[in-house]
């Protein structure tokens, strides 16, 4: 057995193990009992605590024993604290996912799955065991790395990123990072402690040159998700609370990269009216914005450790200067969404959509009209309308009463 052959080596037995990290013999008896590539990262904790060693030494040892490479073992997860629905963002689609998963299984058919707008990525997740091929786009810095963490398919090194969020939790201050991060951050965002932190992490991760690809948004990502779960603000970064006391809370926490198995993944950064040009795929799925928040500035703080490109910051808020400014956002957006669906190449078109086009916010006014949408879908196919009651995100100026979100489906050619 090899737990068992382990231990002894190291001075210590089964029933030490069990006394040390307080699970039961039974447990660990299973422990012994399976094959170490179905082990869970909790199984190389324990061992870790009983013979007093790094975990990563340990796994290492263990490699050495059994002539495994762990590091490519499936079931050998991370174990971190976010998932990729685990964020705040504008217009996500969480709580209807198992509505248009439902519409989407039973109206379409097909092998390819085009998310055009992906925004968090969460309605690919839902698809995933449908599809064999996904195609995810979105202009947004941060959404790219996140894409390239969770759905990547490059391998990386479970032993560095373990390592790294060891070193990363760590930190109590910058000593490679300028201050660029604390000084236009800190005390508005985050607190200084906190905002030093995080730019320290970020300029750590920029010069690893051991780290490939994907390890790196892993990281990167993992840097999002903590530093947005104890952001000061509303759930976007347009402006944060004035008046508070901002507390140092910042912990850096793992992401849970998804398990894409043998699927094909690509993975865009482009304007979606161009790339619609050149990708060909059964089902596209379309979510654009429809109002002027531009998603660009709304989330820049992150678009910020994404790029760690350290732009002159003006305003309030702290913004870099304007760019990735969709069109979808303006008046001209009827015109481009309509551009968008006639050059789509797919056998069906998945359209949502939600009715606040009549919403005394300004900031929430929908620029394309449910009509507008209708007859651009209607141009390319048979269209099938579905419905559904849905309490609309707003900041308590505007009361929408009788809020719908709408699913059209397109059978394209029909």
């Amino acid at each position: 057995m090899i737990l068992e052959t382990y231990l002894k080596n190291n001075n210590k037995n089964l029933h030490q193990m069990h006394l040390i990290t307080k699970i039961p013999e039974t447990t660990i008896r299973n422990i012994n009992r399976r094959n170490i590539d179905k082990w869970n990262i909790e199984y190389f904790e324990a061992v870790s605590k009983t013979v007093g060693k790094n975990r990563v030494k340990v796994i290492e040892e263990l490699e050495e024993l059994t002539q495994i490479n762990l590091k490519r073992v499936t079931p050998f997860s991370l174990n971190g604290q976010y998932n990729l629905e685990n964020r705040r963002y504008i217009g996500n689609k969480n709580k209807l996912l198992s509505w248009i998963s439902e519409l989407i299984e039973e109206h379409t058919v097909g092998d390819s799955f085009f998310d055009v707008f992906a925004g968090t990525g969460v309605v690919t997740k839902k698809l995933l065991p449908k599809y064999n091929r996904i195609i995810l786009n979105d202009f947004l810095f941060s959404n790219n790395i996140i894409f390239k963490a969770f759905f990547g398919t490059q391998d990386y090194n479970i032993h560095k990123i373990l390592t790294c969020k060891d070193q990363f939790q760590s930190i109590n201050t910058n000593t490679i990072d300028d201050d660029y991060f604390v000084d236009n951050y800190g005390e508005k965002f985050f607190s200084k402690h906190d905002a030093r932190v995080i730019g320290e992490i970020r300029t750590r991760i920029h010069d690893d040159s051991s780290l490939n690809e994907r390890e790196k948004a892993i990281l990167i990502a993992s840097l999002i998700y903590s530093a947005d779960k104890i952001a000061n603000t509303v759930g976007h970064y347009d402006a944060y609370r004035k008046k508070v006391d901002i507390k140092d809370r910042f912990v850096f926490n793992l992401i849970n990269p998804l398990d894409i198995e043998e699927k094909k993944v690509e993975i865009y950064q482009e304007d979606s009216n161009q790339l619609v040009r050149k990708i060909k795929a059964d089902v596209a799925f379309v979510d654009p914005p429809y109002n002027s928040r531009q998603y660009s500035r709304f989330y820049h703080v992150l678009e910020g450790i994404a790029k760690w490109d350290k732009p002159n910051l003006q305003g309030v808020a702290m913004k870099p200067p304007m760019e990735n400014m969709s069109e979808y956002s303006k008046v001209s957006a009827p015109c481009v969404f309509d551009d968008l669906i006639s050059n789509l190449d797919v056998n069906y078109i998945v359209v949502t959509y939600n009715n606040t086009y009549n919403s005394k916010s300004s900031s929430s006014k929908n620029k394309i009209t449910h009509e507008q949408i209708l007859n651009s879908l209607n141009k390319v196919g048979r269209t099938t309308n579905y419905e559904m009651p849905f309490p609309f995100f707003n900041a308590g100026k505007t009361n929408l009463k009788n809020h719908k979100e709408f699913v059209f489906i397109t059978e394209v050619g029909k």
